[in-house]
């Protein structure tokens, strides 16, 4: 199997995170980290190790991401950018023989007529639309192996494979009691991605009826978080998970949940009120931004908060239906990171450092050759043991409640 050379694109919070954790393993030989600002992804890299470089990047062509690949000889690529440019990057991957990874997938079209009840373009439709190239090409695209999603659906296949005989419905559920000292509002990840996810229609899976949608911020329920997190009042959201794990896992029903609280919600409906979550440029003052752009440059940059963070976060797959022993069951398979521990140990935030490990053990997996394959695929395609061993590896371990 060749050394493995992985293109980092996007110096951001997960990104800076995900060299910190790598930087620790050697199953790679290079990682070129690329941004559209140099300096931000000279500074991901300085650290003190050679394997290490960095570029600078406009990753919004497929043309510039393919001549990336070939110059530094890239083996895989990973996309840890905002997921409007997933399309560009997983194209130039292709163009240039390269493999793929991403944290989220291409992006949804709500229906144009019944946008709250009817899908449109799903999440990660273009991808999957292009399965069979990748296959031809025995190239591998593996989709969405963040934390959600990522390890939620590494936890759904764990439970459809070693403890469950029948699931009835899988619900990720997301929560955390995070604060952050010294401002009333400021989000732990991309206000870009919060957005898009929260604000459009929320997919919900029923095995008799298929993909459907809902409104933003539907059926409230409140769910009880393991390790002192406590209970938090969670709503439908817009998530891959309900896109990939139909696709792998028998499930009456799936759902995706966040535990956004109330000021959150209220502040993401004023902003969707007063058209500040549009990505379309308007003009403004002689010059055209998008006015989510100036949402997010008007709000602290969620990698600079971990010394001021305090409190844990909780990503998890709670799962109901029959056990192996035909028993009824309910059981919710989590992870959890203090951001005490996170900053501590790696110097990033608990929130973006529970995202990038995710990536860091697929790649090492695909190195290793515990994990292989080619198509589009997302985590539940794969054997979920020796990820969730290497996640106890990497010093972070995962847990089961049966409630």
């Amino acid at each position: 199997m060749e050394p493995m050379r992985v293109l980092l694109l996007g110096a951001g919070g997960v990104g800076s995170a995900a060299v910190a954790i790598a930087a620790r393993r050697d199953f790679f030989e290079q990682v070129v980290v690329a941004d559209y600002d140099p300096g931000r992804a000279a500074r991901a890299a300085a650290v003190g190790d050679a394997r290490f470089s960095a570029v600078g990047l406009d990753a919004s062509t497929p043309g510039a991401v393919a001549a990336a690949c070939r110059e530094h000889r890239v083996t895989h690529v990973l996309n840890a950018v905002d997921p409007r440019f997933v399309m560009p990057i997983f194209e130039g991957a292709f163009a240039a023989g390269a493999h793929y990874l991403d944290l989220a997938m291409s992006l949804s079209r709500p229906h144009p007529t019944e946008p709250y009840r009817r899908v449109g373009v799903k999440l990660g439709d273009e991808q999957f639309a292009a399965a069979d190239r990748w296959v031809g090409a025995n190239r591998l695209a593996l989709v969405g192996i963040g934390v959600e999603p990522g390890l939620s659906d590494v936890f759904a296949r764990y439970a459809a494979d070693r403890l469950f005989g029948r699931i009835d419905e899988i619900g990720v559920r997301d929560g955390a009691n995070l604060v952050v000292d010294g401002y009333d509002f400021a989000p732990s990840f991309s206000i870009w991605t919060t957005i898009e996810e929260c604000l459009n229609p929320p997919v919900i899976y029923e095995h008799d009826r298929g993909w459907y949608t809902t409104e933003p911020f539907s059926e409230p329920e409140v769910f009880e978080f393991p390790d002192g997190i406590g209970r938090v009042e969670c709503v439908n959201v817009e998530h891959e998970e309900v896109v990939l794990i139909p696709r792998w896992v028998n499930s009456g029903r799936v759902t995706f949940k966040y535990g956004l609280g109330r000021e959150f919600i209220d502040v993401l409906r004023t902003l969707h009120k007063l058209g500040l979550d549009g990505t379309r440029p308007v003009r403004a003052g002689g010059v055209e931004v998008a006015p989510r752009d100036v949402v997010a440059a008007c709000l602290p940059d969620p990698a600079t908060l971990g010394d001021r963070m305090y409190g844990k976060t909780c990503a998890g797959t709670w799962v109901r239906g029959a056990g192996k022993d035909g028993a009824a069951r309910e059981s919710y398979l989590y992870h959890v990171v203090d951001n005490a521990w996170s900053m501590r140990e790696y110097g990033h935030q608990a929130v973006v450092w529970q995202t990038a490990v995710n990536p860091v053990i697929a790649l090492e997996l695909l190195a290793e050759g515990a994990w292989r394959g080619s198509g589009v695929l997302g985590p539940e395609a794969f054997d979920p043991q020796p990820f969730l061993d290497k996640l106890v590896e990497y010093g972070t371990p995962w847990g089961i409640t049966n409630r």
